[in-house]
This record gives structure tokens, sequence and C-alpha cells, in this order.
């Protein structure tokens, strides 16, 4: 754009300044790639090749642009146009060259690396105790996390959108953070293999660290269909197909949430402020931490045997599972098409955690008095007060873009919150299950009684003494015009 732009300053003054400030930031990226280990030699000398070249077009173009200010020209002649258009086109041969250096580097990871393989082998020597082959294995991981992160640093580089840009940020910033910690993981783990604790914590860090990668190779394949030009990628920052509605709702669209009439589906004539890269990167961060709650809770639920006769598990599991969902629509994906789908998703969230702290309520009767009774409890008992922030928020109306951002970024912070004292109950559930040696199955039966006070049947959502939704719900009362 800058280059387009000298047409008009000739490249005097400032200007001149500026496109040699825009292209070394150009050559201080291009470093990222070449510098990287994992960068064959032979995108390595093409890199550096058109590097050069662009340079010498930039300063051509210079040159020329120094010419005609000295000579008082106002307008540009074929020279200055031709060297304009070939500046422009050793710019788009470098950035080609970096998409196809990052799309290989990533191609190569995932087709050569198998991620369950190396967590097992750290899992596996670390469970036995064996020191010498952890720090083998060890040693090995810190190498492919460095790799990951190259990886997800060049994908930053080359992805053509914001959303993108702000997620790879994040996954490789998480990244960073996640994989010492694994391996401190293994290590107390090696310690004290015979730890329950200490095993459920390694195994905590091993399904982050897999979420984690999945991540990455997502957005290896989402950024790869993109800059393929593949009509099938749709991300959040790309425009979605409107459907028709009778009611104006908002989309997370090119910019972020956008208007769509109310009788055709097409936009409206009136524009709406587009989110900064600030907002987007707010709803992709808090979107982020969702989907690593859900898979907390995930987690903790495949802990129980005999799962599929267990209430607890399985109200834990659709909680998860809806805010899957709702983390999608954060990226443009999944079912939920616009705000009210996800307002009204956070309610059916709000009712499986109102049925969650009934169906545990009843499993708490079969728990001794005691410090891990009272731990449970104490998990359960802020399940309600979150349920009710969470309809709260779904429920207090909003007017406007802006105040429809808010809302929806703190219907998911809620749901957030609350899924994490959920995960937080189920471990508590199934501690108290293991060490008193529960029946699992009266769990299910006793959900199917009416509680000590009387009052609720199996399908009421509401919890004893709360204000829940009810099984029948609701609907969000914000208003679908917005």
């Amino acid at each position: 754009d800058l280059v387009e732009m000298s047409r008009m300053s000739l490249c005097g003054g400032s200007y001149r300044e500026r496109l040699l400030s825009a292209f070394d930031a150009l050559v201080e990226r291009t470093q990222d790639f070449t510098d990287s280990a994992y960068t064959t030699h032979e995108h390595r000398e093409k890199i550096l090749l058109l590097c050069d070249r662009a340079k010498l077009e930039l300063n051509q173009l210079l040159r020329i642009g120094v010419c005609l200010n000295e000579a008082g020209s106002s307008a540009p002649t074929e020279d200055f146009e031709a060297s304009i258009v070939q500046t422009i086109r050793a710019s788009n041969e470098l950035k080609h060259q970096l998409q196809i250096t990052a799309l290989d580097q990533a191609d190569e990871l995932f087709k050569l690396t198998d991620e369950m393989d190396i967590v097992n082998r750290l899992k596996n020597s670390s469970s036995s105790g064996d020191h010498d082959r952890l720090e083998e294995y060890a040693e090995y991981f810190n190498e492919h996390s460095e790799h990951v992160q190259e990886v997800c640093k060049l994908l930053h580089h080359v992805a053509t959108n914001e959303t993108l840009q702000i997620t790879s940020k994040i996954t490789e910033s998480s990244l960073r953070v996640y994989g010492p910690q694994l391996l401190n993981a293994c290590h107390t783990l090696c310690i004290y293999p015979g730890s329950k604790i200490v095993k459920e914590n390694l195994e905590a860090f091993i399904d982050m660290w897999i979420a984690l990668y999945s991540d990455v190779h997502q957005l290896y394949k989402e950024i790869g269909e993109l800059l393929r030009g593949s009509d099938r990628f749709n991300p959040l920052s790309l425009p979605r197909q409107n459907r028709p509605t009778k009611s104006v709702t908002i989309h997370p669209g090119p910019q972020g949430f956008s208007n769509v009439s109310s009788a055709t589906g097409n936009p409206p004539s009136k524009t709406v402020r587009p989110l900064d890269s600030e907002e987007q990167a707010k709803i992709a961060k808090t979107g982020l931490e969702m989907k690593m709650a859900a898979s907390e809770m995930d987690a903790e639920a495949e802990k129980w045997p005999d799962s599929e006769d267990n209430d607890i598990v399985r109200k834990a599991k659709n909680m998860s599972q809806l805010a899957f969902s709702m983390y999608q629509f954060t990226r443009g994906e999944g079912e939920l098409k616009t705000t009210q789908d996800l307002f009204t998703q956070a309610e059916f969230f709000a009712e499986e955690a109102n049925k969650f702290y009934k169906v545990v309520r009843h499993f708490s009767y079969q728990v001794p008095s005691g410090q891990m009774k009272k731990e449970l409890l104490e998990n359960l008992d802020k399940v309600p007060t979150f349920v009710q922030q969470l309809q709260f928020t779904v429920k207090n109306s909003t007017v406007g873009k802006a105040a429809t951002f808010t809302k929806v970024d703190n219907v998911i912070q809620e749901t957030k919150n609350l899924m994490t004292f959920v995960s937080k109950t189920v471990n508590s559930c199934l501690a108290c299950s293991s060490k008193y040696n529960l029946d699992l199955g009266a769990v299910r039966a006793r959900s199917r009684t009416l509680s000590p006070s009387g009052r609720y049947g199996e399908d009421d959502a509401g919890y004893d003494g709360g204000s829940g939704m009810g099984s029948k719900g609701g609907t969000a009362s914000s208003d679908p015009n917005i």
C-alpha cells in the first residue's frame, strides 16, 4: 500500500522514511524465518535472495523519486511507474516465499511427529521412576516444544487476518508457559510415582498440551486454506453467509459482530463500528480460556468408572459440549450463528448446571462427614451463585453493537467461571467415591426420587433452595432486534 501511494508523494520527504521503515520491519520479520533451525537451506536461500531483490527495487524507486523531486516534477513518469510495479512484484514474491516456508515447516512438523507417542513416553518414564530415561525424553520434548513454538510464530507472521494473528499469538504464549510446566509435572511424578494427586496433575498438563498442539494444527489448516483461496474456509474474520430472519440479529462477521436486515438478510445501509484489535484479542482469549476449562472438565469426567450409568458424568459432559459450541462461536464456527443463539445456549448451559447441582447434592448425602465432604460442598455451593450470575448476564437487555459485544464477552466469561467450579466439583466427587467406595449407581437411582425437602423430581432443573431456571428454561430476554 505504501508503494502504491508513492504515485502521489513521489517518495518525497517523510514518505521516503516511511517506506524505509516499513522495509526494515519486513526484513526483521524475515529473520524469524531465516534464523529458524527448522527452515530448509533452500527456503533460507530464496528468502535472502528475494530480500536483496526487494531492497534493490526499493532503492531504485527511491532514486527515481529523488530525481523527480529535484526536477520539480508533480506527476510520475513511465520509469517511476515501472519501478513501482517491480517493487510491488518483488515484495509479493517475498511474501509468497515466507508463506510457503511457514506452511512447509508446519507440514513437516505434523507429518513426522506423533504427539501422543512423545507425551506417553514422558508419562511412562515418569510413572516408572526411570530418571535417566525421563531426562532423555525431556530433552527431546524441549526440542519438540521449541519447534512447535517456531511453527506457531511463523504462522503468526503469514496469517492474513487479525483474528488468526491474535489466536496464534495467544497459542504461542500458552505453549511457552505449559511446556516447562508439563516437564515439571513429569519430574515430580518421577520422584513420587505412587502419588495419585501428582498423577492427576500430570494428566491435566498433558491434556492441556495436547489441546494447544491441536490448536496449532487447526491454525495451520485454516491459514493454509485461506492462503490457497479455499471457499470452504470461513473463520471469524471472514464474511459469513447470512440466513434470512424475521428479526435483526447480530452475526460474527468480517469485523466481529455485524447487523443483518430483517426481511432479506442483506446488510443494512447503516454501517456499524468494527471490533478493534483489543476487542478481538479479548474475545479470542476468553474463548480459548473457556475451551481449556471445557477440556479440564472432560479430563475429570473421563476418570470416572462406568460413566455411562453416572448422571454426574453425563451432565458434566453435556455442559462441556455446550461450552465447546460457545467457544466455536468465538471463532465463527459451529452451529451457533448469531449472538441470540449464543445467549440461548448459555441458558441451556445454566439449566444443565442446575440439574448437575441437584444430582451432586444427592450424591453428597452418601459421603460421610469429614474434610472431603466439606471440600465437596464448598465447591458445590458456589455453583448456584455462578448460575445466577450467568442467568442475570443473559437476561440483561442490550442496545447497540458495543453493548452487545460486552454482553457476549461477559456471557463467555461467566460460563467459563461456572465450568471451572463444576470441574472442581466433579473432581471432589471422584475423590469421595474412591475413598469411601461409594455406589455410583445410587447417584442415578436417587436422582429419580425426591430430595429430602420433597420438592424436586428428576426432571426439575431447580437446585435446593435456589432460584434456577427450571427444566422448561426460557428464552433470552435480550431484545432479538438488536
